[in-house]
């Protein structure tokens, strides 16, 4: 009678296993781990996993494996819920395959960059404006590390003083070289897309896959391989002279952007350096090529030649500059007619009389003496 008294009659549902409320008869001290036992054993072969993965909760309360059914505070005739965890990292308490938290937040945290396609990084720099990024159009300039520019944009920038740091050693237009960029024919219609650009001897186009030089001396922009099988001092265009140091490479590596630094900085101090000759020679009158200058201009006087007779023409002890013979500057009250006031006769040529009479804040006041 008295163990029939202590025994617990409770009702237990499994939605997740689509299965009618099943009524179980237990004792106070059972844990609620047998518990989950004893109704799967009822339904299903038990495996471990499915029991540490599925709890019970009573009115939405979570019951602890550990506990037993009386300190649980399940009465009888209560209704105890069977539910499973859904494994995977959807933010329900399943596993998230991270070894700690750490791990999981530093998947997030670090921010990867964003892929670019290579052929369009490769494209844009050769067929667009290195400082605007607007597509390539006549007139067109390398500056003396191979970069392209539209000249319209650069010289803006250059006015407004918003050129960028990378491109500081442009300070004005003579560091800015004039190319002709020879143009597949039919790409400047308005289907083609982008302005495309070749080399006007060997044909090869002008998108980056192939080597090209602009030539210092004339301005044309040559591929590398018509430079090599056509082995000549003049360009292939214009037939004009160029040296070996005249070819700049369009678009090149850091080595050749190296080169081409280093040999930007040697011209400028050998201009640098041929400027203060000339300052030097020019104190001393001969020039580079040995031709004596003489003249005012140059700051020297040839005391051996004629001297310039002064044009000034004296009257009455004075000139016609103005000056007396005492180096007195001129005073037109000074020449003023018989029976003239000279302050009257001085006003005519000059208004630089400095007025005794000081304006209000209400009013103007007029000098008496003009009136």
């Amino acid at each position: 009678m008295n163990s029939n008294t202590q025994n617990l009659e409770i009702f237990i549902q499994a939605p997740d296993l689509q299965i009618p409320t099943r009524a179980l008869t237990l004792t106070p001290n059972l844990t609620i781990r047998n518990l989950k036992l004893s109704f799967l054993s009822q339904i299903s072969s038990i495996h471990q996993t499915l029991v540490s993965s599925s709890f019970l909760t009573v009115n939405g309360r979570l019951l602890s494996d550990s506990d037993t059914v009386e300190n649980s505070g399940v009465t009888s005739l209560s209704t105890l819920s069977l539910r499973f965890r859904l494994s995977g990292g959807g933010g329900d308490g399943g596993a998230t395959g991270a070894e700690s938290r750490d791990c999981y937040l530093n998947m997030y945290a670090e921010k990867k960059p964003d892929k670019c396609d290579p052929n369009e990084q490769r494209l844009s720099k050769w067929l667009n404006c290195a400082l605007s990024n607007e597509p390539l159009k006549h007139p067109i300039v390398v500056d003396y590390l191979g970069n392209l520019f539209n000249k319209q944009p650069l010289v803006e920038a250059l006015l407004m003083k918003k050129l960028p740091k990378a491109f500081s050693h442009i300070k004005g237009l003579k560091d800015m070289i004039a190319v002709e960029l020879a143009a597949i024919p039919g790409s400047d219609s308005p289907s083609s897309g982008d302005v495309k650009f070749q080399c006007p001897i060997t044909g090869m186009e002008f998108n980056g896959k192939y080597k090209f030089y602009a030539l210092k001396s004339c301005g044309h922009v040559l591929s590398s391989k018509a430079l090599k099988e056509v082995k000549s001092s003049t360009c292939h265009v214009c037939h004009k002279d160029f040296a070996e140091s005249d070819k700049i490479v369009i678009n090149g590596n850091e080595e050749e952007v190296i080169l081409l630094r280093e040999k930007m900085e040697i011209e400028k101090m050998k201009l640098r350096e041929k400027k203060v000759k000339k300052v030097k020679n020019g104190e001393t009158g001969i020039c580079d090529d040995g031709v004596k200058l003489s003249g005012t201009k140059h700051g020297i006087v040839d005391l051996k030649g004629p001297q310039k007779i002064s044009g000034k023409i004296e009257t009455n002890g004075k000139d016609v500059n103005g000056l007396k013979a005492n180096g007195k500057r001129f005073k037109a009250g000074d020449s003023a007619p018989a029976h003239a006031n000279k302050e009257v006769y001085a006003s005519i040529f000059t208004s630089s009389r400095k007025s005794e009479f000081k304006e209000t804040y209400s009013c103007r006041s007029l000098p008496l003496g003009r009136n």
